[in-house]
């Protein structure tokens, strides 16, 4: 097999696909290939070559059967902050952008992954919605962000990572398949043994996926992305509330709250004069009184294409005040990494 597009891409088997493989066409001892999956899962190997305890014979056989397709580093900018934003060309020479937040003074080392190259879903504010989607990331990908991002974390600040948010681009339940998998190696103890409860998956609002989370009694921490509590401004930033609208959303949200008694954080960027209003606060209030969540009201970071501006400090601790006083849990977030396109809504690979 000389074209690497007939070979298998060894990370998209599970470890029952792989050993069948090693057992019955190679004709190895099983733990073979639990050894080569200790290779790829643990210790993030992107090449047959590195893995020292497998014979060379068998090192040199691997690659004429089997391909490893991993992410690479494309550039790297490093905010004033502390911020670290990196640019990975894929196996097929597309981009992606992943960003690690460090805050030292909270032991709080966070990594924001993308789950897609671009995004279908055009939310006006955000620079990579105005990207065409292209494909969803492999499960593989996703976790290599996580790897090389952890391994950045240790050099320069001397920490492993605490924390992982699927906030960067694309809309991780429109590529549900590969992100669960990402997580399963990502928190499994034969991969990098992760606590999902350290794993936060944000979404614009597919009501149907949140609900299949719920059957499948995820684990791990739901954001979503709101941003008004008003049917009709929604719509206007953000087109896919016209198919799912917020009693839709709030329905999906609670029955996601019953079934996992996981953590859901709603997203709020404030605009000046559209959804920064005492009424806006009210509207919010009520959409949370269905289930435990915190919201998170942040700064808007502008993109070119869209005029609206960030909401001014007074009026964003007037409604955080509002919200406080009809008994919603509120923090108000300070963007980071701004001044390298790093902060919420602005990845789109830009130079």
């Amino acid at each position: 097999m000389n074209s690497v597009s007939k070979k298998i891409d060894i990370r998209n088997l599970d470890h029952s696909q792989l050993e069948a493989y090693i057992t019955g066409e190679l004709g190895l001892p099983r733990f073979r290939a639990g050894q080569i999956w200790k290779w790829i899962w643990q210790k993030g190997s992107g090449t047959f070559s590195e893995m020292t305890d497998l014979s060379k014979d068998l090192r040199e056989r691997l690659p004429e059967i089997f391909t490893i397709q991993p992410i690479r580093l494309d550039k790297i900018q490093r905010s004033n902050d502390g911020t670290i934003k990196s640019r990975f060309r894929l196996y097929d020479g597309h981009l992606i952008e992943s960003v690690l937040i460090p805050v030292p003074s909270e032991n709080r080392y966070t990594v924001c992954v993308s789950s897609q190259v671009g995004c279908s879903l055009s939310c006006k504010f955000c620079a990579t919605g105005q990207m065409n989607r292209v494909r969803n990331l492999d499960p593989g990908e996703i976790y290599d962000q996580v790897f090389q991002v952890n391994e950045q974390s240790l050099e320069h600040f001397g920490h492993p990572l605490t924390n992982i948010v699927f906030m960067g681009m694309g809309e991780p339940l429109l590529a549900y398949k590969p992100v669960m998998q990402s997580i399963e190696r990502i928190t499994a103890a034969d991969g990098l043994n992760m606590s999902p409860k350290r794993i936060t998956v944000s979404t614009a609002g597919i009501a149907k996926m949140i609900l299949k989370l719920a059957d499948d009694a995820v684990k791990f921490n739901l954001a979503l992305s709101l941003h008004a509590a008003d049917d009709d401004k929604r719509n206007e930033i953000m087109p896919i509330n016209e198919q799912n609208n917020l009693e839709v959303l709030q329905s999906a949200l609670t029955q996601f709250y019953h079934k996992t008694h996981n953590k859901i954080t709603l997203e709020y960027i404030a605009f000046q004069d559209f959804n920064d209003g005492i009424e806006d606060a009210d509207n919010l209030a009520r959409f949370c009184q269905a289930f435990p969540v915190v919201v998170n009201i942040i700064e808007y970071n502008p993109i070119a294409g869209f005029d609206r501006v960030k909401s001014n400090a007074e009026k964003i601790n007037r409604f955080a005040g509002r919200l406080a006083s009809r008994g919603v849990s509120v923090t108000v977030r300070r963007s980071r990494g701004k001044d390298i396109d790093a902060a919420c809504g602005q990845l789109a690979n830009k130079d």
